[in-house]
């Protein structure tokens, strides 16, 4: 039995020079055509959406993951270190080279290639593990950070079968340096990403020296490989277990069992290293180990790194093959869509004219799209929404328009804001005409609330143009993608330069409006049509309010006759009231509570009331009491309080007051649906001018700069 162990152990120090010619042959022939199939999808990157056969190897850090690769390859070329070494996943592909025709072997038969330094060979190892510390220190820097980020590597050597590996970061429980606090959680995510996969096989190391079942390695693949079916156990350092104790157990599969087996080896100790001790001289030393442990003479197949060497090789070249159909079927399908898709792009045009030309096509094309979707002319058209030039009519008639007429332009307008401002457009007396003033002060401020509306109503329509030209790409311009995101670059450029102007004359259109109150519009319901609406609203009011009352008073009926003739030129007298003896020399005073006159350009209610007439008659009655008793000078105490700083009309409202109130509001509402109706005619209409459409913009589109640089 320990000669059949020894026989398995290989006489010049490669592991894996006991193969059979077989099993090489096979892995030969299959194994390489995966490897370069890896490369091409490695620069795909994201894109590809096939997973090749590899095997991963996982284990906790310092579990003895990296000994085993260098075993595999026979060469020292990966870092190492008391901490954690691997902190970036490393595709490694080995690759079998012929040996001579007398079987010596040279010091330049061995290289290794990086995927990102193609071309260059590197035959000395060392230079390789320079180069991946340095590419792992470029990611992810010097302080033990972690990247899921991959370093390929190819090996070329006649002492290694073809296998690809992917050494993963080991899993580690408690930051250091650099590494954030979930680090164990994101190594955990990165592996089960590699493991995950049908055609991954998963080599879980675990030491020895350590208990099987709380292996993370294991867990790992457990968890990923419920059945163990795609699971090889590397049992490391076999010779540090406590005396007295064996992985017999653990090799049998008696702990944890795996379909695939346990393969164990002994590794090199970090002394071993330090010391430099070679690859030759560990293998050495492992034949030594098992020759002299008779407990493992039984499992001569299942011990040591020529062992794991042939069954991984063997184990891929089944996977393979077993996988096989599929994949080539999966990349059949995709040849088939590529190849259709790259036929329809049409054929390479090589010369500057026939590139000019078809340059100008697909612009033509291009454009001839825009314009067919913005005039509802698109062969294309949707038939379950609405789409293209019909997305802009209802922006415009469905949202700008019926969000205006909605609006109510006494709707943030109380009637004391018209009260104190009709009190503070007659200065310091009391007018007896309502001021123009106060009704070109409250409707500019509602024609000034057109403005936000409008500037939206703009935007709206610039983003559905940007949304429209994305939709314009024909299959000539698919063929080139850095054309068409420069073509949507110039398109959002080319509109983006229309929206600025739109919006300076929509702002334009406001201001006209709010710069002259034309009030002599022919729809503008005028002062007299405003007045006796106003008298008629307040007498119906009077009327429900108060049914035992007469309908009309002769005070109405003379302040209609008053509106009749047009009356401006004084204040009509009250024959009702009953007239006082005066003295001789004073004349005649005349009062009333309503009156009538012109507004401005049209007509003005009256402001002269009861109250006017009240505080005349005491005026003359003063002045007659003065020069009857006044004939030396008193003293009094009496003293006036201090008006407040801020004051108000008083809280009651004369009839007057309510009849020149309703008559504002009236003159508001009819002179703001005047101009809403003009915005809402003219703001579309300078959208529509102002953001180019394309053909109409032919010119100046194609003499663009970016357009010019590609054409």
């Amino acid at each position: 039995m320990a000669e059949q162990a020894h026989s398995n152990i290989p006489t010049d120090g490669n592991p894996n020079s006991n193969i059979s010619p077989p099993s090489a042959s096979l892995g030969q022939s299959v194994i390489p055509i995966v490897n370069r199939l890896q490369d091409i999808f490695a620069q795909l990157g994201s894109a590809s959406t096939i997973d090749l056969p590899q095997v991963a190897v996982v284990g906790s850090q310092s579990s003895g993951k990296s000994s085993v690769l260098e075993a595999l390859v026979g060469r020292d070329f990966l870092p190492r270190g008391a901490d954690i070494c691997t902190r970036r996943p490393l595709v490694l592909q080995l690759v079998q080279l012929p040996r001579g025709e007398d079987g010596s072997l040279s010091e330049t038969a061995e290289w290794g290639e990086f995927l990102h330094l193609s071309g260059r060979r590197i035959f000395d190892f060392n230079a390789i593990r320079r180069e991946i510390q340095a590419e792992t220190e470029k990611e992810v820097g010097l302080n033990k950070g972690v990247s899921d980020k991959q370093i390929r590597l190819k090996i070329f050597s006649p002492n290694v079968l073809n296998i690809t590996l992917v050494d993963l970061p080991g899993i580690t429980r408690v930051p250091v340096g650099d590494q954030p606090s979930d680090i164990e959680a994101r190594i955990r995510t990165m592996i089960l990403s590699y493991i995950k996969h049908e055609t991954c096989i998963i080599l879980a190391v675990s030491p020895a020296n350590s208990d099987l079942s709380n292996s993370d390695a294991l867990q790992m693949a457990r968890m990923a490989d419920p059945d163990g079916s795609r699971t090889i156990g590397v049992i490391t350092k076999l010779d540090i277990m406590d005396r007295g104790t064996d992985a017999r157990n653990f090799l049998l599969g008696n702990v944890v069992p795996l379909r695939l087996g346990y393969i164990g080896i002994v590794n090199r100790s970090q002394e071993d290293i330090i010391a430099n001790k070679s690859i030759r001289d560990a293998l050495a030393y492992e034949e030594e180990f098992f020759h002299s442990r008779p407990v493992y003479h039984s499992l001569a197949d299942r011990c040591g790194v020529p062992q794991l060497a042939k069954k991984l090789n063997q184990i891929l070249v089944q996977h393979i093959k077993a996988i096989l159909p599929e994949l080539k079927a999966r990349i059949n399908s995709q040849m088939v869509s590529v190849v259709k898709e790259l036929s329809s792009y049409g054929e390479t045009i090589d010369s500057k004219a026939g590139q000019g030309a078809l340059l100008l096509i697909i612009l033509t094309r291009y454009t001839e799209a825009f314009n067919s979707i913005v005039d509802g002319k698109s062969e294309d058209m949707a038939t379950t929404e609405l789409y293209g030039g019909a997305r802009i009519h209802y922006i415009f008639q469905s949202i700008f328009v019926k969000c205006l007429e909605e609006v109510d332009p006494c709707g943030d307008i109380t009637d004391e804001d018209i009260r104190t401002a009709i009190q503070n457009a007659t200065g310091p007396k009391n007018a007896l005409f309502v001021p123009e003033v106060p009704f070109e002060v409250l409707v500019r401020r509602q024609i000034i609330r057109l403005l936000d509306p409008s500037l939206q109503c703009a935007r709206f329509i610039y983003e559905e143009l940007v949304k429209i030209a994305h939709q314009c790409e024909s299959i000539e311009l698919q063929r080139f993608p850095v054309l068409c995101r420069r073509l949507e670059e110039v398109v959002g450029i080319f509109l983006q330069e229309g929206l600025a102007p739109a919006e300076t004359m929509i702002e334009n259109l406001i201001c006209m409006e709010m710069d002259y109150i034309n009030t002599s519009h022919p729809s503008f319901i005028g002062g007299s049509k405003a007045v006796e609406a106003a008298l008629q609203q307040h007498r119906s009011a009077k009327e429900t309010s108060e049914p035992d009352k007469a309908p009309g008073t002769e005070k109405v009926q003379k302040s209609r006759s008053l509106l009749a003739k047009k009356n401006i030129s004084g204040v009509a007298v009250d024959q009702e009231r009953p007239t006082q003896p005066v003295a001789h020399h004073e004349k005649p005073v005349s009062s009333g509570n309503t009156s009538v006159s012109s507004w401005g350009i049209s007509s003005i209610f009256g402001g002269g009331g009861s109250h006017a007439s009240s505080a005349k008659e005491t005026s003359v009655y003063k002045s007659y009491n003065e020069s009857t008793y006044n004939t030396e000078p008193t003293f009094s105490n009496i003293r006036l309080n201090e008006p407040p700083a801020i004051l108000r009309p008083s809280e009651a409202q004369t009839d007057d007051e309510l009849v020149e109130i309703t008559v504002t509001k009236l003159l508001l509402r009819s002179y703001y649906n005047i101009v809403r109706k003009n915005i809402q005619d003219t703001v579309p209409k300078a959208i529509m001018h102002f953001l180019p459409v394309i053909h109409k913009n032919w010119d100046s589109f194609c003499s663009s700069e970016e357009i010019q640089f590609w054409a």
